[in-house]
């Protein structure tokens, strides 16, 4: 088990985008009880952070993660456990800015639905991934149960999970669950553009759609609809919105604050 004070989770800032590194590369990022709370911690935080514009989620040392870290048992009740599992995967899905998962090497078990639990998953040619929950005699968690149909069918989910087969990127990029293929010479700047610009969005608007995505698989038409029409309202009182048509105008690219200034009666704004 990790020392208290080794830093299992790395955090870095560049220009609005938050990067979270798992850092255990020597147990190939596999998630302990230390790594969970602070990944908790650290999604919580991200969602309260206005500074914080995109996440990158990756790990440390060519792998991205091994799943949960079932060499040292706990002596706690399951539920407990199962607890902060729970907490990591609605904290990842309900954060409110665009996340990317930067997957090299190993993406297996509750570490290949943290991956799908981001927005957008970038993967090399070398990286494998495998639901290899029925080979350790347990089931499928961390929101697989959920996100696999969802993103490749009742079929393909069942296939995935019962026989708990390893497959390439090529493969998962078929089956829609990677969302970009690139080499391993070029991830990292693949990666750093694509959150750039998902950082430069407008962020309530993108909180909004991520938000409407996301809960539209299961609701019906009239209230995807109702949903769609109270977000865009919230929309139109943030300053991006004119912003946007301004730029447009005058055939620029717009800058997007997220800044709220509904216009008054009287022609004043406020923030």
């Amino acid at each position: 088990m990790s020392k208290p004070d080794e830093r299992v989770l790395l955090s870095e800032d560049r220009g609005g985008v938050r990067t979270l590194t798992l850092n255990r590369p020597r147990r190939k990022n596999a998630i302990n009880p230390q790594l969970w709370l602070a990944l908790r911690d650290a999604l919580d935080e991200a969602g309260r952070d206005r500074g914080v514009r995109a996440l990158v989620l990756t790990g440390a040392g060519g792998s991205f993660c091994s799943g949960a870290d079932i060499s040292v048992p706990e002596d706690i009740h399951p539920k407990y456990k199962l607890q902060r599992l729970t907490d990591v995967a609605l904290a990842l899905h309900e954060l409110p800015v665009p996340t990317v998962a930067k997957v090299t090497g190993v993406a297996v078990g509750a570490g290949w639905n943290l991956a799908l639990g981001c927005d957008l998953v970038v993967a090399t040619p070398e990286s494998t991934f495998c639901q290899i929950f029925s080979k350790r005699g347990l089931s499928i968690d961390l929101g697989g149960s959920w996100l696999l149909p969802k993103l490749v069918g009742l079929q393909q989910a069942k296939r995935l999970a019962l026989l708990a087969e390893t497959i390439d990127a090529a493969e998962a990029q078929a089956l829609d669950l990677v969302t970009w293929v690139v080499s391993g010479a070029e991830i990292d700047a693949f990666v750093e553009d694509l959150a750039d610009r998902l950082a430069a969005g407008p962020p309530f608007a993108l909180a909004q759609t991520k938000a409407l995505l996301n809960e539209g698989a299961d609701r019906t038409m009239r209230d995807a609809l109702a949903n769609e029409a109270r977000a865009q309202i919230g929309n139109f009182a943030t300053a991006d919105a004119a912003a946007a048509y301004a730029a447009f105008a005058d055939r620029r690219e717009p800058s997007f604050t997220g800044r709220w200034a509904l216009s008054r009666s009287d022609g004043e704004q406020t923030e």
